[in-house]
C-alpha cells in the first residue's frame, strides 16, 4: 500500500495512476486496509488527485475514496474534498461513470447528518440531475436526498432550492 501511494506521488502518467487507485479502491473493501491507507496519508494523496484533469484518474480516485469513506475516522480526512466532489458531480457530462462515482461518495458521507451542509450548494443540482438524469443517476441522486431529508436542518434547504 505504502509503495502505491508512492506511485501514485511520483507520476504524471494517467495509466499508471489509474491503475494504482483501482488497486488502492480493491484494497480499501478491507477495514484493516482503510486504516493503513489513512496513516500513510493516503486519503490526501487520492484526494489530490480529484483536481486531475483526466476524468479516469477522477473517477478512480472517486471510487477509491468512496471505499474509504466507510470508515468514520476516514471520512473525517475525505469531508474535506465534499466541495470538490460535488462541483465534480455537476461538471461531469450528465450519466457519466465520473458523476456517478460522485454521486456514490456523496451517499456515503451523508448516511450521518456531519457533513450536510457541505452539499447545500448542489441541491439543485442533485434535483437537476433527478430530472435529467437516466436511471441509474436518477437512483444514486436518490439515495444522496433521501440521507439529505432525514436531517431536519435540510428541510428548508430542499424545500427552497431552485431548478
Amino acid at each position: 500500500l505504502q509503495k502505491l501511494i508512492h506511485l501514485l506521488q511520483a507520476t504524471d502518467d494517467p495509466l499508471i495512476q489509474e491503475q494504482a487507485l483501482i488497486t488502492l479502491s480493491n484494497s480499501a473493501a478491507f477495514s484493516v486496509n482503510q486504516d493503513i491507507i489513512r496513516n500513510l496519508d493516503g486519503l490526501s494523496v487520492i484526494g489530490g488527485m480529484l483536481s486531475d484533469c483526466v476524468p479516469k484518474v477522477k473517477e478512480k480516485a472517486l471510487n477509491a475514496l468512496n471505499n474509504l469513506s466507510m470508515n468514520m475516522k476516514n471520512q473525517e480526512k475525505i469531508q474535506v474534498y465534499i466541495t470538490q466532489v460535488c462541483r465534480n458531480v455537476e461538471s461531469a457530462p450528465l450519466n457519466s461513470e465520473l458523476q456517478l462515482a460522485g454521486l456514490r461518495l456523496l451517499t456515503n458521507m451523508s448516511v450521518t447528518s456531519d457533513y450536510h451542509h457541505e452539499m447545500i450548494n448542489s441541491i439543485p443540482c442533485f434535483l437537476h440531475l433527478l430530472a435529467e438524469g437516466t436511471e441509474r443517476t436518477q437512483i444514486q441522486v436518490l439515495k444522496v436526498l433521501v440521507n439529505l431529508s432525514a436531517n431536519p436542518a435540510m428541510t428548508r434547504h430542499l424545500l427552497r432550492a431552485q431548478v
